[in-house]
């Protein structure tokens, strides 16, 4: 069993208040990185308080609800989560219920409308203060609290991790970026940057506690460091902190999350390629192939200039592997834009993609534009036939290692198959492969079998 990893902040002060030694909490988390990072600092502060994790809601005395918004069926999961929880809470009123994360943040009102039996409501920039809350709420009853600006950053909090091996490093919270269809800026703020010399010291933290891979978290990771300036002269920059990182000895993988194609630049692309540590994975965004479509996104590119960044990148960096995000549906898509996009999926050749129909989202200017949502039934259409185009690449591009030997990392058993151990090559891509292998080990594999999203190998 892979035993979580508790990591204290010796700089924080020790809490003057009671804890809840011997106290029972559970965690779910909907979302993405930066959410699943946060509630490992939610679980750190926890345990940091003598709480002890459990596996469900039903024999936790404290349940933690860390909430997405960014598409419609992560908001139809927390309340249909929440009314699961009614009945729980009526039968044991002393288990307390939170509600945080994005959602919170945008719509407290409404999650507090829709479940008045939650105890406690907070956003995304008051994390720190979540044990504080509890204890006003044991005290004097249900409490909403949504900071509209940061308060700490998550790296300042204790973190529990569950891989001793791996680990998540934020280098930038928020985003200034302006897509119609994103409600990211609305729910984590303007861009705010972690000095190079802090994340540079937490990896080191990290990798004097046995880690071998970090990620490095932001929401544009390509615009790290605008926001700061060095002894009132200069601004630190991504490629720089890239090979920073890189130089920390130990840490013998490094990926990041997410860049944003207009700021992805030729530097960033030279830091990858001259940094051992650095992997040969990039997730870069096309959200769609056309170029009108596109500006009606705010993305802040055209299809060519996608494509020539793409290029570059692969010049430069030998084996990349690249993967993407893509909205099917956005309003005013037509069937033509959408042929450009399966041009481009085809054009490109993603290793994978990540697509999506479009789910509007109340304060986004997209959500406004209703006289020209796509048809339900020409969305789905359209998504199967570029999900069919997606597959026909990912598989033709696994075939393609066969036989290739490669440097794999072991991060557990297979949740199919116990005799099985998953691991993840450079590139990202997951290869099993037969025998138990502790997590963090590494090693080196003959490429067997592929399918569409995993390979089989063999261990030399």
């Amino acid at each position: 069993m892979v035993q979580p990893v508790l990591i204290a902040d010796p700089t924080r002060k020790e809490r003057r208040r009671p804890t809840r030694q011997g106290k029972t909490y559970f965690l779910r988390t909907f979302g993405c990185q930066m959410n699943e990072h946060d509630s490992e600092r939610i679980a750190g502060l926890f345990e940091a308080d003598g709480m002890l994790p459990v596996s469900d809601y039903a024999s936790a005395d404290v349940v933690f609800i860390n909430t997405c918004t960014i598409r419609e069926n992560a908001d139809n999961r927390l309340y249909g989560h929440l009314g699961h929880l009614k009945q729980l809470k009526d039968e044991l009123p002393g288990k307390v219920l939170i509600v945080g994360g994005c959602a919170a943040q945008k719509d407290r009102d409404i999650v507090r409308r829709r479940a008045p039996w939650v105890d406690v409501v907070l956003g995304t920039h008051n994390l720190d203060r979540v044990l504080d809350l509890m204890d006003h709420a044991q005290e004097w009853g249900p409490i909403t609290e949504i900071a509209e600006e940061l308060q700490s950053m998550p790296s300042d909090l204790p973190v529990r991790r569950e891989l001793a091996h791996s680990a998540w490093v934020t280098i930038q919270v928020g985003c200034n970026n302006t897509c119609t269809f994103c409600i990211v800026p609305a729910v984590r703020g303007v861009e705010i940057s972690r000095r190079p010399g802090d994340i540079v010291r937490e990896v080191e933290r990290l990798a004097a506690d046995g880690v071998v891979e970090v990620t490095l978290l932001g929401q544009n990771v390509n615009t790290y460091g605008r926001d700061l300036a060095i002894d009132g002269r200069r601004r630190p920059v991504f490629a720089e902190l890239l090979r920073r990182v890189g130089e920390v000895e130990g840490i013998r993988r490094i990926r990041f999350t997410s860049p944003h194609p207009a700021d992805f630049r030729e530097d960033v692309a030279l830091a990858m390629a001259e940094t051992d540590a650095v992997c040969e994975q990039l997730h870069l965004p096309l959200q769609s192939g056309s170029s009108r479509v596109l500006a009606r996104m705010h993305r802040g590119y055209n299809v060519e200039r996608y494509l020539s960044r793409l290029e570059m990148a692969r010049r430069i960096i030998p084996d990349l592997a690249v993967s993407t995000d893509i909205i099917v549906g956005f309003p005013g898509e037509t069937e033509e834009d959408f042929e450009m996009t399966l041009d481009v999926v085809r054009e490109a050749r993603f290793d994978q993609a990540f697509m999506f129909q479009f789910s509007p989202r109340p304060g986004t200017e997209a959500a406004l534009q209703v006289d020209e949502f796509v048809e339900p039934e020409v969305a789905q259409e359209r998504f199967n036939r570029l999900l069919e185009v997606q597959s026909e690449n990912s598989v033709a591009l696994n075939r393609a290692q066969l036989g290739r030997r490669v440097e794999v990392l072991a991060e557990g058993p297979s949740k199919k198959d116990r005799t099985v151990a998953t691991t993840r090559t450079r590139d990202g891509r997951v290869v099993h492969i037969p025998g138990a292998y502790p997590p963090g080990t590494f090693l080196d594999v003959e490429i067997t079998q592929a399918a569409k999203h995993h390979l089989i190998g063999s261990p030399i």
